[in-house]
């Protein structure tokens, strides 16, 4: 199957710093028709996201889980249905001592693309990721993925990484 892998923070929602109250959350510019277009196109939604507040003890898995069930019921509200969300939820200067560690799941790690492909059959040929940080397009290059794109929807983008990236306004923007 053919996946747009998407960060959450600054790709599907605006960009808060450790986000966990659903009354915080809002979509990014664009990002409902943007996602309705990737499916209309036949391709399955993976969010893969660092959740670093749990491991730094700002917010609970639990109130997390509370908050991804919120946003995919409301997405399915307009008829997009994620595939599936992984998260990593450490950070190794986090003060939770079970999260607190170096891990394989963490952008700009692999860990939770592999964790999908090894859940699903997914075309790396034909499967992109979109991230607002160069650590998600890290991510996805260390997956093995040939298209990563950065989106404006979230952090500041280096004129840098303008150079080096196929950067573009938001998820509606993004070449399919």
């Amino acid at each position: 199957m053919k996946v747009a892998f998407l960060d959450r923070d600054g790709v599907i929602n605006n960009e808060i710093d450790y986000l966990f109250k659903i009354e915080d959350f809002s979509f990014t510019s664009n990002c409902i028709k943007g996602l309705q277009r990737i499916i209309a196109k036949g391709y399955e939604i993976v969010v893969v996201t660092n959740q670093a507040g749990i491991a730094r003890g700002y917010y609970t898995v639990s109130q997390y889980y509370e908050l991804t069930a919120w946003y995919r019921a409301e997405l399915r509200r307009y008829g997009i249905n994620l595939l599936d969300v992984f998260y990593c939820p450490h950070h190794p200067n986090g003060v939770v001592p079970e999260y607190s560690i170096d891990c394989v799941c963490r952008k700009p790690n692999a860990g939770m693309l592999e964790a999908a492909a090894s859940k699903y059959q997914i075309d790396k040929d034909q499967s992109f990721l979109v991230g607002d940080k160069v650590s998600d397009l890290e991510a996805g290059i260390n997956f093995g993925l040939n298209k990563v794109y950065l989106v404006e929807t979230g952090h500041q983008i280096s004129e840098d990484d303008y150079n080096l990236y196929q950067v573009y306004p938001d998820l509606l923007s993004i070449p399919l």
